[in-house]
Order: structure tokens, then C-alpha cells, then sequence
């Protein structure tokens, strides 16, 4: 029999007192977080290893630190896995001015822009739903985020906090008994989303997103960990452009970001590199997201062994047959969602061994890793977050002794 193997997509509910204790922690006069107190470290480290711990507990192959290193003071956040690297970062400041609250943009055949959050094409498209606060939907709170106003660079303090990171899931990894895991990283085009109030050139922004993400890639893979490279805005950006673009103009400002987290990973292992896409993690009606045929053929070509990305929710499931047209390198593993985020019901494990048995059918089960769709952590209540994972573990089961 072959395990088809479990593992998720990163961030996982953070414990009382680790939200108690990143809420307690002050904020500097550039509006950043100065560096972690002995005794956050302390609390930091405890709950990594006692999050490492219930990931073997409940038997996820592939674990990692839950993201608890991605600063979250509240059980509801949908941003930390993007927001965590503004503390890591020089030449950024609160101007009052950020993705939220700056003037909407306008797209032009062969000149795509991004516009702000609020104009985006679902949020507008269903805006009466969306300023419903009884509706169901939302888009966790939206803090003011940082301008870039002066040269954007991997700084001493990020250096520390991603050694830091290292550190306490080495520790916990050990400690659990694992001998391999993965580390999440923000990617280059996700962090080029900022405002921009120093290039003033969207492309000079985004090559220096490029530099400022090597080093932290590079740490991690050094330690012996696999790094995951978070990017929805590979999928996600279509959603940001008004009024919607051709595919192929889409294609082409998209082609640059999977250049650009080519770049930033030079130097690190294919075999020790994981890249995660989704449509945006907020739970709304998403009838504005692109479809994956159109992604799929420049997933592939991203330096990463393993391929993540949503598979699970209502409104991309049914595209588990792009990989029937598309031919997957020998080097490459598909991480399928398997349960999503944005439920609050919990996948039952024979339908949880079916979705399995789909890919695994097509690319045979030791290309396949069972995941969740995106992060857990600040989406769904803790409580229900790990009966998923519980759920994806035993239906994996299933589905390896059947194929």
C-alpha cells in the first residue's frame, strides 16, 4: 500500500496565550512591532512545540509551526500570513495611506494595474452583501498597513525573527519526532501589493521584493527546512483588476510574479520548496476569480517540487480536471486542497478519500499530498479547525488502502 501523505496549508489556531500575549506586545511610533520580550519568546516557543505535538497527536505527515512566529493578537485574522513580514522589512511606515483607503485604479487593455481592496471586483459586485454584517461574510478586520517610503530590504530584526522561527519548530519538529517540515514565507508579488511611495515604477517594486524575500528563503532552507512560498496573488490579483482584464494581458502581468519568485528562489533546493496559491482566504462569494486552466500551465513552471492550492471549496472543486489535460512533471507533487477554510462543516473522511482518490488516480498517490485549502488559523473556530484535520488524516487512510 502507498500512503498518500497529509499535511496543510499553514497557519493553525493560535492558543489563548499566544493571542493574549501578541495583543500585550506595543507598537513602535513607525507603527511596526519592535522586537519579541524574553518572555514572548518564551510563550512563543512553548506553543510551537505544543502545536507540533497535536499535529502528530492527530498524524499530519508534514508539519510546521502553525505560522505562530506570524504575529496574530486575535482569534480572527485573516492577514497574518502577509502582515507578519512588515516587522521584517526597513523602509516602511504607517502614512495613513495603504491598499484600503487609497483611490481606486483603472486597468487599460495592456496596462494592468492593481487597484485598492475596496474596489475589487467581488467586494463590489456584491457590496450589499458584503456591508451586511449579518450576511456571513467576511474579510476579518482591516488594520492600516504600511506604505513603502523609502528603500524596501530584509532587515537585521527580520534576519532575528526568522532565525527565531527556525529555531523553535527545529525544536519542536525534534521533539515530536519528525524528521521533516516546512517553514511559510510571504512571496515577492504578495509583498510588491503595498503602497508604493518611493519607486514609483511597478516593476523596479516588485524586483525589490525579490531581494527582500531571498534571505528568508534561504534561512530556511539552510536549516534543512522546506519552504513554502505563499502566493494568492497569483490567482488572487484578477479579483484586484477593474475592470476585468483579458487573460492574456493577465497571463502576462502574472508571468512576471512566477518570474519573480523564480528569482528570489536561486538559490534554494527545487526538492526543498513548496509554493501555495489561492483565490484569497476571506469567505465571500467569489464569482470574480479566474479559473485554474488558465493558471495551471505557469504553476508548473515555478521552481517549487510541491504544487498547493485550493481544491476543495464550492467554487473551485470541480476543476480537479485540469490535470487530466495537463501532463505533471516527474519532479512535481500536487498538495490539493482537501478540506477547506471556508465551512464551518467538517468534510466527512469518505468524502475527504474521494477527493484524494481523484488525484491520486490521475498522477498516481505518491504524487499526492493531502491539504487543506488555505491557512485554518483566525478563519474557523480552533474547535473545528482540527475535527478537519482529524477528518483529512482518516480519510487519507481510506484512500491509500484503496489505490
Amino acid at each position: 500500500m502507498t500512503e498518500i501523505l497529509t499535511t496543510h496549508a499553514g497557519s493553525l489556531p493560535r492558543s489563548p496565550e499566544l493571542i493574549e500575549a501578541n495583543a500585550a506586545r506595543p507598537v513602535g511610533a513607525d507603527g511596526l512591532t519592535p522586537e519579541p520580550t524574553a518572555e514572548f519568546r518564551e510563550v512563543l516557543r512553548q506553543a510551537v512545540v505544543d502545536v507540533v505535538a497535536r499535529q502528530r497527536e492527530i498524524g499530519i505527515a508534514i508539519p510546521n509551526d502553525g505560522e505562530y512566529g506570524h504575529l496574530m493578537g486575535s482569534a480572527v485574522n485573516f492577514g497574518s500570513w502577509w502582515s507578519y513580514i512588515f516587522d521584517r522589512v526597513n523602509g516602511l511606515e504607517i502614512t495613513g495611506e495603504d491598499i484600503f483607503s487609497s483611490e481606486p485604479v483603472r486597468s487599460a487593455p495592456g496596462d494592468v494595474r492593481l487597484t485598492t481592496f475596496p474596489d475589487r471586483r467581488d467586494w463590489t459586485l456584491f457590496a450589499e452583501a458584503y456591508q451586511d454584517p449579518t450576511s456571513g461574510i467576511t474579510v476579518g478586520s482591516q488594520p492600516t498597513f504600511p506604505a513603502a517610503t523609502g528603500a524596501v530590504g530584509y532587515s537585521d530584526t527580520g534576519r532575528a525573527l526568522i532565525a527565531q522561527d527556525i529555531a523553535n519548530a527545529r525544536a519542536a519538529f525534534d521533539a515530536a519526532g519528525y524528521e521533516h517540515g516546512f517553514l511559510n514565507s510571504l512571496s515577492p508579488g504578495s509583498g510588491s501589493r503595498i503602497v508604493d511611495a518611493h519607486y514609483g515604477d511597478v516593476d523596479a517594486f516588485l524586483d525589490a521584493w525579490v531581494a527582500v524575500m531571498r534571505p528568508e528563503y534561504e534561512a530556511i532552507a539552510a536549516a534543512g527546512l522546506t519552504v513554502q512560498v505563499d502566493d494568492p496573488s497569483i490567482a488572487e490579483n484578477w479579483d484586484q483588476i477593474n475592470p476585468e482584464p483579458s487573460v492574456e494581458d493577465y497571463l502576462a502581468f502574472t508571468r512576471k510574479r512566477v518570474d519573480a519568485v523564480n528569482r528570489a528562489l536561486v538559490n534554494v533546493p527545487t526538492a526543498q520548496t513548496r509554493f501555495h496559491l489561492c483565490w484569497g482566504s476571506w469567505h465571500g462569494p467569489h464569482t470574480t476569480d479566474i479559473e485554474l486552466r488558465h493558471l495551471a500551465p505557469l504553476l508548473l513552471e515555478i521552481d517549487a517540487k510541491y504544487v498547493s492550492f485550493e481544491a476543495a471549496n464550492v467554487r473551485h472543486e470541480h476543476e480537479w480536471t485540469v490535470w487530466q489535460e495537463l501532463t505533471l512533471p516527474e519532479d512535481k507533487v500536487l498538495v490539493p486542497g482537501i478540506v477547506s477554510h471556508a465551512t464551518n462543516v467538517v468534510e466527512h473522511p469518505e468524502l475527504v478519500a474521494q477527493r484524494l482518490e481523484r488525484f491520486a488516480r490521475l498522477v498516481g498517490p505518491e504524487r499526492v499530498i493531502g491539504s487543506t485549502d488555505c491557512g485554518l488559523g483566525g478563519r474557523i473556530h480552533p474547535q473545528i479547525a482540527w475535527a478537519k484535520l482529524e477528518s483529512l488524516v482518516e480519510g487519507s487512510k481510506i484512500a491509500s488502502r484503496r489505490v
